[in-house]
Formats: structure tokens, C-alpha cells, sequence
């Protein structure tokens, strides 16, 4: 069988609060660092997530 195309990254909370999300990406068309402004339920309000690695 083939591998998949995307792999899962870990999108953690700036706010220092040790929450993150999971999310796909696909690293031929998203080359840079994935980077959203998503909620954070310890922090109660919304700030930056950022791309780092599974472990």
C-alpha cells in the first residue's frame, strides 16, 4: 500500500498553558509552520497556536 500524504502535527497553545490540538497537514503544499488563532478553554480566551513536532 501507499503512504499517506499527511501527517499529524501538534498545534500548541503561545499562552504557555500546555494545551494543544491535533491536526493534519500536508508537507508538499504547506511547506511553512502551521499557525492558527483557535481558543484556548485553560487560558478562557483566544491566542496563537503553533505547529511543533509529535513526539
Amino acid at each position: 500500500m501507499a503512504k499517506p500524504n499527511t501527517i499529524q502535527i501538534k498545534l500548541e497553545s503561545t499562552a504557555g498553558t500546555g494545551f494543544f490540538y491535533i491536526a493534519k497537514k500536508n508537507p508538499r503544499t504547506h511547506t511553512q509552520k502551521m499557525e492558527f488563532r483557535k481558543y484556548d478553554p485553560v487560558a478562557r480566551k483566544h491566542v496563537v497556536f503553533r505547529e511543533t513536532k509529535m513526539k
